[in-house]
């Protein structure tokens, strides 16, 4: 889109997954006098595709979460996307990293145990952290820190224990050859998606809701808001008159922080077959997974998360290079150092437009979700993964919170016409 009209019946703030899943739900409902505000130059948001060295690469969300009930996957498929169904060893497989088969079957049970623990923590009346149900000292603490901070961004400590065995997890996970990223640039296709319009102010005393943004003013009888969680706390976006329970229900609801960085590799491993994970370090919370040569691409994906990963983003990819090549030499040898160099990182904590990479739920916060995803005076709407009350932190979540959105917003339209 070139120009931006000045009046329309619906704006939505963010071309991510949620903005994009509304936008289609509106337009395929016939909807035409819409707008799609997107501050960045690009749509997708978190959701990005990038291809530096010919193959593609997945710069946030990467994988088909539950994707044999995600609504993406057949989409993807209906439109030609190559989906790759081996399953992720992730952190069960540590025979791969240097532990016993022993250490590894002491590992897998404590997993289930803790799944088990968790749950029971959960119907207590009070809301405490995954941490309650650590044991005391236990041999696989710091590796449990560390999967938390891959997962939900955050330590063990920082996370709803109600909050997070809410979320739904068929245990199904599957990737797109040419990235999920690109899917969600071919979803945007014929949108009216006006990029580099980032919106600094929400006008909602009048009959219309008033958008101040980066190209001029938009005028919406209703408006639909997809930013993260950040954004709203921070308040990037201020409304007018200020949403203090939208506020305080984003402010239980942070972002953590979790960041990727593309190592290539030149030649193969001997050894070493395609598409393995490994883990750094079974015995500090300061360690990355990774994915040695994925879907048999010439590269190695790192992956770090929560205080670690933010202190590594301040340092920059040079450190987060060190760091994960020495880890890898110690994994598969010193032969492998002299094949390695830095592709692409991320640093998420520090884009001006997410200010990190997905929400968790702090400790009493379980149900800021619900405060979160509710409508205000039936014409501003709220969606994006933080509003998804079992998909949280994925695309999916964002993308079907859209959708909902959009479908209350219609519906709301529909009453407003009937009553006049």
């Amino acid at each position: 889109m070139t120009g931006l009209p000045s009046e329309v019946d619906v704006a939505v703030i963010g071309a991510g997954a949620a903005g994009i899943g509304a936008a289609r739900c509106l337009r395929q409902a016939g909807m035409a006098s819409l707008v799609v505000l997107e501050a960045r130059d690009r749509v997708g948001g978190r959701v990005h595709t990038i291809a530096p060295a010919g193959f593609p690469l997945d710069r946030g969300a990467e994988w088909l979460h539950s994707a044999d009930r995600n609504p993406l996957a057949p989409i993807a498929q209906s439109l030609g996307f190559s989906v790759h169904r081996r399953p992720p060893e992730w952190t069960t497989r540590l025979s791969r990293s240097g532990e016993t088969i022993e250490a590894e079957e002491e590992w897998i049970a404590l997993r289930k145990a803790q799944r088990l623990a968790r749950r029971r923590a959960a119907t207590e009346a009070e809301d405490g952290s995954l941490a309650v149900v650590l044991e005391p000292g236990g041999r696989w603490n710091e590796l449990l820190e560390a999967t938390s901070s891959w997962a939900n961004g955050a330590e063990l400590d920082r996370v709803s224990i109600k909050d997070y065995v809410r979320y739904e997890d068929s245990e199904t996970n599957w990737r797109l050859g040419e990235g999920y990223g690109s899917l969600f640039k071919a979803l945007a296709t014929g949108l009216p998606v006006a990029c580099e319009a980032a919106v600094s102010r929400v006008d909602h005393r009048g009959r219309a809701i008033r958008l101040e943004t980066a190209r001029g003013t938009v005028t919406a009888a209703q408006v639909i808001v997809t930013v993260p969680t950040s954004i709203i706390t921070q308040e990037v976006i201020r409304f007018d008159p200020p949403l203090l329970d939208k506020l305080a229900a984003a402010a239980g609801l942070p972002l953590g922080v979790d960041d990727k960085l593309f190592i290539s590799l030149d030649g193969p491993l001997a050894g070493i077959e395609h598409d393995i994970y490994l883990v750094g370090s079974t015995t500090s919370r300061e360690t990355m997974s990774y994915q040695v040569r994925p879907l048999d691409r010439p590269a190695i994906y790192c992956f770090c998360g929560g205080r670690f990963a933010a202190a590594l983003e301040r340092e920059g990819q040079a450190a987060m290079f060190d760091f994960a090549a020495g880890e890898l030499t110690r994994l598969l040898g010193g032969e492998v150092r002299k094949r390695m160099a830095p592709l692409a990182s991320t640093a998420w904590q520090q884009d001006p437009w997410s200010r990190g990479s997905y929400s968790y739920a702090l400790p009493g916060h379980a149900d800021d979700r619900a405060a979160l995803a509710a409508p205000v005076d039936d014409r501003l709407f709220f969606a994006g993964e933080a509003c998804s009350p079992n998909f949280f932190s994925t695309a999916h979540g964002a993308w079907l919170s859209g959708i909902a959105s959009a479908e209350t917003a219609l519906a709301s339209l529909r009453s407003a016409a009937a009553d006049r």
